[in-house]
């Protein structure tokens, strides 16, 4: 595409589409993390009082933090379930028939979670939880490849990242749904957890007039037409160059079905690009960033900040992550993805370090309550800045797309799995390691800055055959080196052979 097609380009449909798949599907995400903050007093007097009505028991109260554990983190067991069906919805329905189906769950969710208070039912809460996280857990792996395979070749990283600033964003808004002003009163709280059907009627509403992935429409369709005028709508001009590139991919995965997850395990040829995107994922999770958001009314306690407060901190939070998504969006082009994720982590790593401190001698000097709710803010600007962003695009640029819809599973299965896992033990590594509750959190960022550094090549305006080749080496290193000798020993022979005959 030349410079003068660019320009003629109208990007204006594309801008809408992202806004309204972005809309009903990441945003979704982080608006559902961030909802779970305010009503936590109110929704644990709630189950307490179902227990005394129902079974006349008075629950203690770490029974009553486990079954609002269950209910937090239950969230994440959803998105692993959807992460899983995600793969098989997108090959059978299209990305945005996906997108549009998926609201079936949001909108049960929705409805169970508001009709739970006057049916005096947490086991309700707990379904609907779980509903609106395959509702995540499916448009987290659905947008990203919608967003990639339609969008033009020099938009795609910052299109792709448009995911995160919509994560964020959708924090933002549920924190400030969640306050006591809004939505976050005790009389509401079945409200705020059912605010989230708005969003997904928005998307009802757009998404159907906008058209699917025009590599869906020619790869796995077959169907040129739909994929030219999928393409003139997106672009708005000429559109010959990329259609031949499309159909150039359609030649080369021929013949060639979808992979399924298990068999990218024991293909050897991708198997550091596998291991990066499984270690990637999880220490997202595993640095406790999400957690923060889970549970941030009860570190900014910890911190020493008074109840009225606490609310006004957290979106500071949430604004902080989407600052910093919104500039790693600006550099990523020009920094690269390593030098952005390796960055983010040290910087993470730094940070925890500086938090134990604080929290350790907030008892003995006055200020240093501050200084730990400063580190706070700086943990999640520097996650906003490398991790949140970078990891979501990863997939797409390592595998090819017979292998990618499986790779996205894996990698949403693996950051699924660990939000459960941290969503279910925060609490009680808060309470267990009190002031150095952030040392195994500083620990997995230490590690992963380290292992991007040393195995992670960069992939900035790369092509994928170059990334595949900068991982044969590392896939392939032990035999490349007995080919190498083995050839030079033939050399040799052959030499040896050819002055004998001499």
């Amino acid at each position: 595409m030349s410079h003068a097609d660019v320009q003629k380009s109208n990007p204006l449909t594309l801008v809408l589409m992202v806004a309204s798949a972005a809309i009903g599907g990441t945003l979704q995400y982080g608006y559902n993390l961030a909802i779970m903050n305010a009503p936590t007093t109110f929704i644990q007097a709630f189950i307490n009082e179902t227990f005394l009505d129902r079974w006349e028991i008075q629950l203690e109260e770490y029974q009553v933090t486990l079954v609002w554990t269950i209910i937090v983190s239950i969230f994440s067991l959803g998105g692993f379930a959807g992460a899983l069906i995600a793969g098989p919805m997108t090959i059978r329905f299209g990305r945005k028939k996906c997108l549009l189906l998926n609201n079936i769950f949001l909108m049960t969710g929705a409805l169970l979670a508001l009709t739970s208070r006057a049916a005096r039912s947490f086991e309700m809460i707990i379904l609907s939880r779980v509903l609106i996280g395959i509702n995540a857990g499916i448009s987290m792996n659905v947008q990203p490849m919608y967003f990639g395979e339609s969008a033009p070749k020099h938009l795609r990283g910052a299109i792709s990242l448009s995911s995160a600033v919509f994560t964020a964003f959708g924090v933002v808004l549920g924190q400030v749904a969640g306050l006591r002003e809004i939505l976050g009163c005790e009389s509401c709280w079945q409200y705020l957890l059912a605010s989230n059907a708005v969003p997904g009627f928005i998307q009802l509403l757009t998404l159907p007039w906008f058209p699917e992935s025009p590599r869906y429409l020619l790869i796995d369709k077959g169907d040129k037409e739909a994929c030219i005028n999928a393409l003139r709508r997106l672009r708005g001009c000429e559109v010959s160059s990329e259609l031949d590139e499309i159909m150039q991919e359609q030649a080369e995965t021929k013949g060639m079905r979808p992979k399924r997850p298990w068999e990218l395990f024991t293909d050897r040829s991708v198997r550091w690009q596998l291991i990066s995107v499984m270690i990637i994922s999880s220490a997202m999770q595993l640095c406790g960033n999400d957690s923060i958001y889970f549970y941030a009314s009860y570190v900014f306690k910890e911190g020493g900040i008074s109840e009225e407060k606490i609310q006004y901190v957290t979106i500071g939070t949430g604004t902080c992550e989407f600052t910093a998504c919104i500039m790693c969006n600006l550099l990523i082009e020009r920094k690269g993805r390593r030098f952005m994720l390796t960055g983010g982590f040290i910087f993470m790593t730094i940070w925890a370090i500086v938090f134990t401190i604080a929290l350790s001698l907030q008892n003995y000097i006055s200020w240093m309550s501050y200084l730990s709710m400063a580190c706070i803010f700086t943990y999640i600007l520097s996650f906003g800045m490398g991790p949140a962003g970078v990891t979501g695009i990863l997939p797409t640029e390592l595998f090819n797309q017979t292998a990618r819809p499986a790779a996205y599973m894996i990698a949403g299965s693996m950051m699924w799995i660990n939000l459960f896992i941290i969503g279910m033990i925060f609490p009680f590594i808060v309470s267990g390691l009190k002031d150095y509750c952030f040392v195994p959190f500083g620990a997995v960022c230490l590690l992963s800055a380290l292992y991007i550094g040393l195995f992670l090549p960069e992939t900035k305006g790369k092509s994928l055959s170059v990334i595949t080749s900068e991982f044969h080496k590392l896939n392939f290193k032990g035999q490349d080196r007995s080919l190498e000798s083995l050839q030079q020993a033939e050399y040799q022979l052959g030499e040896v052979c050819h002055s004998t005959a001499l």
